[in-house]
């Protein structure tokens, strides 16, 4: 871990990430690839040590409300988070400005700062995001080794949950000839109804590889999984999309369950609304208490 100072950390889209870099060390992580230019090692986490400066500065001169994103490339609540307290500080800075809050992670930290989350929800809008790829527990352990299991994230979504706090589910990846069966996908599909998610954003069963990700990807797999390494060569070349052989008969199981279960699964209209600000009139907040 190293602190630095950057210039922005606002995308006008209202996007941020506080760290560069993560730990839970998943074997597929995409943010490893060699386009996003990291100059340090992937797991030496770059803390942006400015970033609340730059935040409160940025939510001072907008003149229209957003929802503001945090984790499309690095986890806010991964290992440093813990001690360093500044995803939580920002979440305090954008309730204090009364904009909305957006935000991805794999970890039931953010249960931690759950009473701020809860704050932004009453006045606004504030979602949490959370990655599902592995309902089997050991399964998981191999392929998102150092962060919260799946059931551990399913408990966070059901607290997210009895708090009144909205959801959305990443669906993906889905590894090829790893998880992509129908009893994995419906053993997460039965948590996310358990838990009353919002939303499933899934854009096929199947992953993405590019320089970077794929030499990490396969050197894990010829230590998890010997022999998948070739499978994934023979089937896939060098594509960039690596799609489920199973894909149409998985996909078609997963709308109809979102049908079935009022849930979400248009990703366009999942987008939509994450990046939709929501102003809640003071009779709506009224009844919240």
């Amino acid at each position: 871990m190293h602190f630095e100072e950057v210039k922005g950390i606002v995308s006008p889209k209202g996007n941020m990430n506080i760290y560069r870099g993560c730990t839970h060390g998943c074997i597929y992580c995409d943010s490893r690839s060699t386009c996003y230019n990291m100059p340090h090692d992937f797991e030496d986490v770059l803390v942006k040590s400015n970033a609340q400066s730059l935040l409160e500065s940025a939510l001072k001169s907008k003149r229209k409300k957003i929802m503001v994103g945090m984790g499309s490339m690095s986890d806010p609540y991964m290992h440093c988070e813990k001690d360093l307290l500044h995803t939580r500080k920002c979440l305090e800075i954008v309730d204090r400005y009364g904009f909305g809050f957006t935000l991805i992670t794999k970890s039931d930290l953010v249960l931690r700062d759950i009473d701020i989350i809860k704050s932004i929800n009453d006045k606004t809008k504030a979602v949490v995001q959370m990655t599902l790829t592995t309902f089997d527990e050991e399964l998981c352990r191999i392929l998102e080794p150092n962060v919260a299991t799946t059931k551990q994230r399913f408990d966070a979504l059901m607290k997210l949950k009895e708090a009144g706090i909205p959801t959305v589910v990443w669906l993906c990846p889905v590894l090829p000839f790893i998880n992509d069966t129908e009893e994995n996908l419906r053993g997460i599909l039965d948590y996310c109804i358990k838990a009353g998610v919002k939303g499933i954003i899934c854009f096929d069963m199947g992953l993405t590889l590019r320089d970077g990700n794929r030499q990490y990807f396969y050197q894990k797999l010829d230590q998890h999984f010997p022999g998948m390494k070739e499978k994934y060569i023979s089937t896939y070349g060098d594509s960039y999309n690596c799609t489920s052989l199973n894909n149409q008969h998985l996909m078609r199981i997963f709308r109809n369950i979102c049908k079935e279960n009022n849930i979400m699964y248009n990703n366009d209209e999942i987008f939509s609304y994450l990046q939709t600000f929501e102003q809640k009139d003071d009779a709506e907040q009224l009844t919240l208490f």
